[in-house]
């Protein structure tokens, strides 16, 4: 009986061919080059120059990145491909230009990009000299052509930023601890920008107090004293923020009992500020409690004082949260669902380590332009500007892994050993959660992880579960502008929350796009099925998550997620429309003849990209005869399973170990990592000698490209009894197979050297030595016997150990050697 899913599999087939392995890696990069690094300079946006003569201001503008270059030793500049930056030792970066202009009294006097340093160029992405050139330009470029991408070459050596999980940022996240043989309940949440992130808690005491931990804040500061700081000068305002139902506002009565002496704005700004900064002038304290409130609290909401009101109906959000989790309303938020996480990958990495080299340059570049005095205009700006301090930063912290604030790890040599090793590390998945620590619960298999994390592929010891490999059938979200979403919403209906009348705040949904409160909607239901529509039809980004949570509790609030950060991972499923699939066996034909694609299927509103929060609202199905009741259905089940465990035949025979460690060591398997042996740059590399494809294949298999390059030897084997003893676990090889060449390998080593120029003129030369130059540690005519004239060892020559394969010479260092 064949299984009907499998007519499905040219979706699957079509989904990687044109998304390819490394995907997300190449999004995250072009997104962060599109947009991070100019929000990041926006953000600085001028540099006022103090000078007590002339003072003036540097606009800062528009940024573009060049093609990568290197600087050869006579100054000149030359472009440089991948394969280059292998063999000559040298990162593969390209600079970025910055337009500058000097501002004085209002007019621009003069204006010009400048460099500002070097940002490593992930190979395949769209700032690669290699994006978009076809098989054969590969090949004549010393490239492979299935080389997927998704990771940079540091000093000659390829290394990769592995997928980091975190807590999904401007989302409130409710929990409950219990301190002391009490209940504590907390909400947090963790407020992100670019390059940016700070931390918002809020914690109900055992008397009912509700208080702020604000970054930047020694001290707790209770909630209404915030809120009212933030512009809400009324009780009754404070209150209708956090809800307008009865018995959620009888629960705020402490929290209004404690600050009962603080009634007006201006009073809690001056509360807060004496608590932060006791001691100091007032002037500085209610100066430093403004920052506090612009730029600590909430910075996704703004960073202005226009903003602070939006930051209070946040703040009574997530009291309101808060309140109905004490009363039993809604459960405690599950911190291993996938919902509640995003991946981190290299754009968003990078974000973090640029904003902080950026501001350390803008630092710098301020104090030399104020030292200099009367040298202004845009030459002197061009020579204020050190581009080391960005291009080192960068550099070191991929060349090492260490990414400040006690980040290690972060990045990782790419693993060669043979292909499937090679695409496993590109989908690999992190946690930053001790591996020292048990942690039960993050190490288990969530039941989101269905189809978005593979079961099966994970380590032995303490990384397991806390290092996971990517699903096939898992796509990472991209950024998609919430502006455009929150039009939409308000030409359906939905009322912004200034302007939304008492009845519809009590019985209508609250509507969030982004973590932000944008109103409300009187039929929440309602909504959810035109925001779909609108998807289906392409009308909004495909990857832009909707999720309506109704509970069950009469007066508790519904609410009603539009996500569109990047980070969440989603997964391909076909939609069912009144209970029957949209997907027809013609569509499949021609989707497999290549008449369609699976981006058509997606545009026509045949597939749908669903992430873990949007799940909860869905009823799918694996059997396609019965689709009546059920709102999706899966497209090819096995394409549950990651890289690693996809190639296993049969896996649902095996015990469930036993598809874990073959995941483990099929990426230990040698064979043929790359055709391009002759120009191959790894330092150390085994290649099989006869190297075959697995009698028994999947389908996943040839996807992945591994009938190409096959790793392993098919062997005759007796499973039998020794001599009539037992030996467990063992095996007895058969001399004839290794003589006919079984798991015969060569081992592959360059071994280098490297001619330097020294001041003076005087240089290191590539030679055969000579007996009459007088050369200190000469071996002798008979050790140099390799050698041809270029000083480097003939090719096919017969050469053991100890014998010399490179002649150089050096100048002496000290004259008196002469």
């Amino acid at each position: 009986m064949t299984d009907p899913s499998n007519k499905r599999w040219p979706i699957i087939q079509d989904l990687l061919k044109r998304e390819g392995i490394a995907r997300q890696h190449l999004n995250s990069f072009d997104e962060f080059l599109e947009r991070g690094l100019q929000s990041i300079i926006d953000e600085v946006a001028q540099i006022e120059i103090e000078n007590a003569e002339y003072p003036y201001k540097i606009q800062l503008g528009k940024v573009k990145l060049q093609q990568p270059r290197m600087m050869e030793l006579d100054g000149s500049i030359t472009h440089i491909t991948p394969t280059e930056a292998r063999l000559r030792n040298v990162s593969y970066s390209a600079p970025i230009m910055m337009e500058a202009s000097v501002v004085e009294d209002g007019k621009t006097l003069e204006s010009r990009f400048v460099p500002i340093g070097d940002i490593p160029v992930m190979v395949r992405s769209n700032a690669c000299i290699l994006h978009n050139f076809s098989t054969q330009k590969l090949i004549e470029h010393g490239e492979d052509p299935n080389d997927p991408g998704g990771y940079f070459i540091i000093n000659g050596s390829e290394r990769v930023i592995v997928g980091l999980e975190d807590l999904s940022y401007n989302k409130i996240i409710v929990d409950k601890e219990k301190v002391g043989g009490n209940d504590v309940y907390k909400a947090k949440v963790y407020s992100s920008i670019v390059g940016y992130r700070a931390k918002l808690e809020l914690v109900m005491k055992n008397d009912g107090l509700i208080v702020a931990r604000i970054p930047g804040s020694p001290v707790d500061i209770p909630v209404v004293t915030l809120m009212r700081a933030l512009g809400l000068e009324s009780d009754r305002e404070i209150a209708a923020a956090v809800s307008l139902v009865e018995s959620i506002q009888n629960e705020l009565e402490a929290s209004f009992e404690k600050v009962a002496e603080v009634q007006t704005s201006k009073d809690s700004i001056v509360y807060i500020s004496k608590r932060i900064a006791p001691g100091m002038l007032e002037e500085f304290q209610i100066k430093r409690a403004e920052t506090l409130l612009d730029w600590g609290l909430l910075p996704h909401l703004g960073k202005h004082q226009e903003n602070r009101r939006e930051k209070a109906q946040f703040l009574g959000e997530a009291a309101c949260k808060l309140i109905e989790l004490k009363l039993g309303w809604i459960s405690p938020d599950d911190k291993d669902h996938y919902g509640n996480k995003v991946i981190k990958f290299a754009g968003q990495m990078l974000a973090d380590l640029f904003r902080t080299a950026f501001r350390n340059l803008v630092r710098d570049m301020k104090y030399q332009l104020e030292r200099s005095g009367q040298k202004r205009g845009i030459n002197a700006v061009s020579a204020a500007i050190r581009p080391g301090i960005v291009s080192d930063k960068l550099n070191n912290a991929i060349a090492t892994g260490n990414w400040g604030r006690g980040r290690v790890g972060v990045t990782q040599l790419l693993d060669r050993t043979n292909y499937l090793s090679t695409i496993s590390h590109l989908r690999r998945i992190q946690s930053p959660l001790s591996r020292t620590q048990p942690n039960f619960e993050a190490r288990d298999l969530h039941p989101t992880h269905f189809g978005r994390i593979c079961p099966s592929e994970t380590p032995e010891g303490s990384n397991c579960g806390l290092v996971k490999n990517l699903a096939l059938s898992a796509i990472i979200s991209v950024n998609v502008s919430p502006e455009e979403i929150v039009e939409k919403m308000y030409d359906l209906g939905a009322v912004h929350f200034t302007d939304a009348k008492e009845d519809l705040k009590l019985d209508g949904t609250r509507v969030f796009v982004d973590g932000r409160l944008v109103g409300y909607y009187k039929d929440g239901d309602k909504l959810v099925e035109s925001l779909r529509d609108l998807r289906r039809n392409s009308k909004i980004h495909p990857h832009v998550g909707i999720s309506f949570f109704k509970p069950s509790v009469e007066g508790a609030t519904k609410r009603l997620y539009v996500n569109c950060n990047a980070g969440r991972v989603l997964r391909p499923l076909v939609v069912i429309k009144d209970g029957k699939s949209l997907l027809t066996q013609e569509l499949i034909d021609k989707v497999s003849k290549k008449l369609m694609s699976w981006n058509d299927l997606l545009r026509m509103g045949i597939i749908e990209l669903i992430d873990a929060n949007e799940e909860e609202n869905c009823y799918i199905t694996i059997d396609d005869k019965d689709t009546k009741k059920f709102t999706h259905l899966e497209i090819f089940p096995s394409a549950i399973l990651g890289a690693g465990a996809s190639i296993i035949p049969y896996p649902e025979h095996n015990q469930s170990p036993r598809n874990t460690y073959e995941s483990a060591m099929a990426k230990q398997s040698l064979g043929f990592s790359t055709p391009m042996m002759n120009t191959s740059t790894y330092v150390r590399q085994h290649f099989m000698w006869y190297p075959q494809t697995p009698i028994v294949t999947t389908r996943a298999l040839n996807l992945l490209g591994m009938e190409d390059r096959p790793a392993g030897q098919n062997c005759v084997v007796a499973v039998l009894p020794f001599d009539g003893y037992n030996i467990e676990d063992a095996i007895v090889i058969s001399k004839a197979a290794v003589d006919r060449g079984l798991g015969r390998t060569f081992f592959y080593r360059i071994y280098e050297a490297e001619a330097k120029q020294y001041p003076g003129g005087m240089r290191d030369n590539f030679e055969i030595p000579n007996a009459e130059d007088n050369i200190r540690g000469y071996k002798g005519e008979k050790a140099y016997r390799l050698l041809e004239e270029d000083g480097v060892i003939a090719t096919e020559s017969n050469a053991i150990g100890g014998d010399i394969l490179i002649g150089k010479t050096s100048p002496p260092r000290f004259m008196e050697e002469y």
